[in-house]
This record gives structure tokens, sequence and C-alpha cells, in this order.
């Protein structure tokens, strides 16, 4: 016996291993793995599978199964499963075919993934923002964003159906896998929209069915295409809202407007089947035609009004009324109804008719105008106070202004204003009006007549008695009590001699008594002065003592010669200084001159009077001689 012989009788642990890890090796049977097992047998609803190396598992039924379809397993079937442990506590093999079954789904999913391809899969279960899909194996996420093109409200019938999916993404070390239905659904219809855009043309009449509506328009089905259908292109007449015309589900005939290639749009009419109204449209509504038609909108600009069906013109605001502007047209006229109106313009270019409501309504301007010549005395009340004036509402509703210039003769136009209050009931004369300028101008202080007008009759250095009105500190305010004029005395102007210039001397409703010293007919102004007066007085009675008429004495004559004198350089003085206070520099010269050459007058008519006095007393000396004689 040799001693191969021997070793094959007595083997050795060698041996044993060796022949251990060789038959291990064969099956290899390792753990986390997919290994191949037959069916021995089905003990309710486990199966029991044979992995080799007389090691059996048990795996549920339902792991045989794809979701949504029954279990497909009988004795005998080879199947794969996952090798979860060799043995466990009661020295059976933990298998699973669902993991199995997964494994290999992730390596078929991820060549797929790389290649674009799509896969099918099975919708069985709603989670958290979406639902699961099974990949033959594999569960993935579908989002509910990628559902379907449009939201679905009903996932019920695509539950548990077998369907084309996209994988998004995949990550495997985190068993994560998000696919999307819509991409797929997108990809399909671009196709279809291909095919069906190159069978359509622009101003092909079509069928479809009104899909969905907006406030914008309405989406019809052209049959696995959708073109809009704005609500301007449903009909030729106003629509304000496109389910005024439209329902779902409707079956219209629209006809194809605009096509484009790019995007894939399609823009859809309905009145282009119908012929345009607007042909035509200067024939049939010549400018200055009155015609009835129906308010269908009102803005804030004016209202529309149906004149026929898919015509339309505007009243603009400012043709509304003639008398009420600046009012929001919704207070003048009402939707649905029904007025007359004037056509004003009609421009077919721009499919656009300009109507006048006011102009079907006699024109109050015109009516005051011709009932109301230049004079007419009217009265109204106070309607509105503004910066330049008063409106005054007068007959027909029209208003008529009052300038600040027409208000008062005397006093200022801001001052006047302050006399007046909404409400107030106010006489006016009617200075201008003007029917197509809507203009009329009144005036208040031309009702009293112009007090320049009684001004005539004074002249300059007349006495005239005044009112005191007002005090200030620089003057008096007063009025003269015959024409009712009013002026203004300066203080230097109050009395001869400055320390009577004094202002608190006087009072408010005093009379008194000055001398007219300027009359100005273009600023409509007289200055009047107390002190001229005082000069003046004084000038008639230097005249009247000095006249040898008067029965006075030799002393009184001498006395009033000498003051006469004496008062003829202070007159002139006075002259002198009114003249250089009203003029320039170059009167000033003038006077200074008139004031010399009265000085030297003066002192002539001193030296003639004394010696005159002089000859006097001989004389009388020579009598009282001859007396005592």
């Amino acid at each position: 016996m040799n001693q191969t012989q021997t070793s094959e009788l007595n083997p050795t642990r060698e041996d044993f291993a060796a022949l251990l890890e060789e038959t291990m090796g064969a099956e290899s049977l390792q753990e986390g793995s997919v290994i191949k097992g037959k069916v021995v047998a089905i003990e309710k609803d486990l199966a029991v599978i044979d992995v080799g190396l007389k090691t059996e598992g048990r795996v549920p039924l339902k792991e045989f199964g794809l979701p949504g379809s029954d279990t497909a397993v009988s004795i005998g079937d080879d199947v794969e499963v996952y090798l979860e442990r060799v043995e466990n506590a009661m020295g059976e093999a933990m298998l699973s075919r669902e993991k199995a079954r997964r494994e290999e789904s992730w390596v078929r999913l991820e060549e797929k993934f790389n290649a674009d391809e799509k896969v099918e899969g099975v919708i069985f279960n709603r989670v958290k923002g979406g639902f699961t899909v099974d990949l033959d194996g594999a569960v993935a996420f579908l989002p509910g964003s990628q559902v379907d093109i449009r939201p679905v409200r009903d996932i019920g019938p695509l539950m548990n159906t077998p369907q084309p999916f996209q994988i998004l993404k995949m990550d495997r070390r985190r068993g994560n896998i998000v696919v999307s239905r819509r991409s797929v659904l997108e990809e399909t219809r671009a196709e279809q929209r291909s095919e069906i855009v190159a069978r359509l043309e622009e101003g092909q009449v079509t069928e479809g069915v009104v899909k969905n509506i907006t406030d914008y328009g309405a989406f019809i089905d052209l049959g696995g295409i959708d073109g809009l259908l704005h609500v301007t292109d449903m009909a030729w007449r106003r629509v304000n809202h496109p389910s005024e015309i439209l329902n779902v589900g409707d079956t219209v005939k629209v006809q194809i407007v605009r096509i484009n290639s790019e995007t894939q749009r399609i823009s859809l009419g309905m009145k282009q089947l119908e012929s345009d109204p607007w042909d035509g449209i200067e024939a049939k509504y010549p400018v200055d035609t009155r015609i009835k038609g129906t308010v269908t909108n009102i803005t804030d600009y004016g209202a529309f009004v149906e004149l026929e069906s898919g015509v339309e013109g505007l009243i603009h605001v400012s043709e509304m009324s003639w008398t009420k502007k600046n009012i929001h047209p919704g207070k003048i006229v009402s939707t649905s109804q029904e007025v007359e109106v004037q056509v004003l313009e009609v421009d077919p270019q721009k499919r656009r008719i300009s109507l006048g409501l006011k102009q079907t309504q006699e024109n109050p301007w015109s009516a005051f105008v011709a009932s109301h010549s230049k004079g007419t005395e009217v009265e109204g009340a106070v309607r509105n106070i503004t910066e330049f004036g008063l409106f005054i509402g007068l007959d027909s509703g029209v208003d008529g202004m009052v300038h600040l210039s027409d208000l008062d003769w005397n006093r200022s136009g801001e001052e006047a204003l302050k006399d007046y209050k909404k409400g107030d009931i106010v006489k006016a004369v009617v200075l201008e009006a003007d029917a197509e300028k809507e203009r009329i101008s009144l005036g208040v202080k031309q009702l009293g007549g112009d007090p320049m007008d009684s001004a005539s009759d004074l002249r300059k250095g007349a006495r005239v008695t005044c009112e005191i009105t007002g005090v200030k500190e620089n003057g008096l305010e007063v009025k003269l009590a015959d024409s009712g004029m009013s002026s203004f005395i300066r203080r230097s102007d109050l009395a001869r001699e400055r320390s009577d210039q004094r202002t608190d001397r006087f009072a408010a409703g005093e009379k008194i008594d000055a001398a007219i010293t300027q009359i100005d007919k273009a600023t409509r102004k007289v200055s009047v002065s107390i002190k001229a007066l005082e000069i003046a007085e004084e000038k008639a009675a230097v005249k009247q003592y000095g006249s040898t008429d008067s029965g006075a004495s030799l002393g009184d004559i001498l006395g009033a010669a000498l003051d006469k004198a004496k008062d003829g350089d202070e007159e002139v003085e006075v002259e002198v200084e009114a003249e250089a206070e009203a003029k320039p520099a170059k009167a000033k010269k003038a006077a200074a001159t008139k004031k010399a050459k009265a000085s030297d007058e003066s002192g002539e008519a001193e030296e003639k009077s004394t010696s005159e006095a002089g000859d006097g007393k001989a004389d009388a000396e020579e009598a009282a001689e001859a007396s005592d004689t």
C-alpha cells in the first residue's frame, strides 16, 4: 500500500479544512450577497428555500409578488434571495426575496439612469408630500408636483397600475430614488404637439372642447394640444368675463389666429368667424348724429355706451354735463341705462367713437348769455372761495366769478375777501359773459358806482371833512365825507408844528378838516393834509389883516404887515418843504432858489414897512403939536 492510499484512508485535519473551504467557495455563501435557492416547500404564508449545504430559510410569500399583483411562486422554482445571515438561533438561514429584488433593481436602475432611459413602476402608497413607487423591488419617491402636468385631484385611477417614470435622482448610499411621471407626459405631449402643430395653419377653422376658463380667456383642447381663446377674441362686443359665453365642456368652433412655432402656443378666435360690425362705421354713425344706446361700463374717465352688438363708444367725463365738473361718471349715468348721445368723432382705424351726452341738452351758458347782457344785476350764493376771488351760483346751474379786484373800490381784494363765506347771498353785476369759454365775470363793487366819479368835483387845495377810520403809528386812515373815498394822512401832515404831529391826539370816529394836496385818477388816490390846511388858513388871515379896507388902526396895519411879511416867509418855506418832499433832487434845487428869492423880497418889504412906519410916526407928532397949540 503506497503513501497516497494511506492518506486517503486516514485524512488529516488539514485535509478536512481544505475540502470544507473548497465546498464553501464553490457555493459562495457570503452574508450580504444575493444567492440562488430552490423552493422546497410552502407552509401557510411562508416559502421554504434550500440554498445548499443543507441550509434552509423561510421567506414570506408576499415578498415574491409585485405590488398590485398576486403571489407567483411554487415548489421547485429557482429563486434568488438575499442572504442576511448564514444561520440564526434556530439554525436556519435568514433570507429575503425583497432585498434580493432591490439589489437587482438598483443595478438595473443605475444603468438606465446613466443612459437617461425611462423605467416602469407602480404607484402603491401615499406618503407626505407625494407617493411611493415600486420599481421592480426598489422603492422610489414620487413628489406630488411630478404626478401630472396639471394638478390631479383624484389619484385613484393611477394607483397599482404599471406606467413609465423618469428617474430624477439616485443616491445608493442613502437608498434614495426620486422619479417623475410628469416629465414623461411632457415629453410625450411635446411629440404630439409637434405633430398636431404641423397639421394646423393660421386661419384654419376647427372645433375644440373648452378645457379650462380663466379671467383672461379659455383654454380649448384641439385634440391633444391646447389653444388660448382670449376674452377679447370671443365676441365683437365687450365681454367682462369668459363665463358669460362659455362653460367647461362646451364644444366650440374657433379659428386659428396665430401659431408660435418656437413656443408651440396657439391663439384662437371666435369673433373672427363673424362679420366685423366696424366695417363702414363712418357711414352708419355720421358726426353730430343723435342716437340711443345702453351704458355697458363705467370708469373713472367716462362711460362706454353700446350702440349695437360689437360697437361701443365712449362718453368722456368732460362731455357728460355742462355744469358738473370733476364728478365721477357713476353719479351721472348708471350701468344698463339707456341714454341719448351725440356722435362727436369716429376713428375706424383705432375703432373708437367719441360720444357726447351734454350736447343733447340745452347749453345753460348760452341761455345765460342770451338772457343776461352786460351790466345786468344778478344774485346768487357763494359756492366757493379761492385765493383769486369768489364763485357765485347763478341761474341754470352755471357759476360766475368775482375777481379780487372787483370786490371793493377802496380796500384791497384780500381784505375785502374776508367779509364773505360759503352760502352767503351776494348781489353782483355782469361784467362779461362768454358761452364758448364757459366763463362769466361778475363785479360787486360796480353796484355802488365808482367813487372817483364824485371826486371829479374835488380840486387841489379844497377843504374837505374826513372821518378817522383808523389810527396808525405812522398816520391816520380817513374817509372823505362827501365822496366816501379812503385816504391816508401821513404823520408829517398832521400839524404844522412838529410837536403836534402825534397820532395819539386823534381817535377813530373823530371828524377832522384837511386840505386836498393831490388827486391821481390813474391810481385812484386822493391825498389830504391837515398841515396844508393850517398853512392855507394862516395865509388867508394875513391877507385879511393886511387889507386897508378892514378898518384896522395904523398900529394893527403895521403889525399885520410885519406878520404878513413874517408869515409870508414861513408860507414860502412850507411850500418849498412840501415841494422838496414830493420832488427829486432837481426840484430841491429849484425850491432853494425860490426860498432865497422870497427871503430877499421879505427884506425889502420889511424895510419899506419900517420907512412907512417912520413917516407915519412923524406925521403923528406934527399933528399932536398942532393940537397942543
